[in-house]
């Protein structure tokens, strides 16, 4: 996991952030807040956060979803580029950590577009699947345990409609699934994962090295 670019000096990381971030306040003040936190790093980089916010707003998208949500720093990031009507599905099992993105939520003006089920995601996804919402999301966003990634892609692919855009965050995994020494389970997982998608014909797919790596699925029709 990374809360930053990863594998850039720190002098140029430090200009590509002056010149390319615009960060709203609310999303600065989530990200301080944070980065005090024991689990930190599992708070995904700025950069991402606007670069998915543009992919949402590139695709004029209504209906997203989101697979784990920890403080809410990407859920408010796409919310904001959401158009007022717009919609979050966002799926987590910590009351601790949502209760953070709520405030943050409350305060942006955004929470009424967020739909937190706090639950764990393979079950809301299979229920929002058996409730026929098959083919209508636009966008998700999966960052959750790793060891349930490929359920979350399946589900996602269901979920999502022809054209739409599935990203799947730390598929670097900090660099581990390079490493052939590295045989723990969830660096084995993103692996195949990552070999799953890039054979998958039911997408078309671009793997963006954005912080700890961020792969772009986007269903075919």
């Amino acid at each position: 996991m990374a809360n930053k670019t990863l594998g850039i000096e720190r002098n140029l990381y430090e200009y590509f952030r002056s010149i390319a971030l615009r960060e709203p306040e609310i999303l600065t003040q989530l990200r301080q807040e944070t980065a005090k936190h024991p689990m930190a790093n599992m708070q995904i980089a700025p950069e991402q956060g606007q670069f998915m916010a543009l992919l949402v707003q590139l695709m004029e998208a209504k209906k997203t979803l989101e697979v784990g949500v920890f403080t809410g720093y990407s859920t408010l990031a796409v919310a904001l580029a959401l158009p007022p009507e717009g919609t979050i599905v966002a799926c987590d099992i910590s009351e601790e950590y949502t209760a953070i993105a709520r405030r943050y939520w409350e305060k942006a003006g955004v929470i009424h577009k967020i739909d937190l089920r706090i639950a764990p995601a393979i079950e809301t996804l299979e229920q929002l699947i058996a409730q026929g919402q098959v083919n209508t999301f636009d966008f998700a966003f999966i960052d959750a345990d790793k060891s349930n990634y490929d359920n979350y892609y399946e589900q996602a692919l269901q979920l999502v409609r022809p054209g739409g855009l599935i990203a799947i965050d730390n598929v670097f995994w900090g660099g581990k699934v390079a490493d052939p020494n590295a045989t723990d389970n969830r660096t084995q997982v993103i692996r195949r994962l990552n070999q799953k998608i890039h054979q998958d014909d039911r997408v078309t797919m671009s793997l963006v090295p954005i912080a700890d790596g961020l792969t772009l699925a986007l269903k075919r029709g």
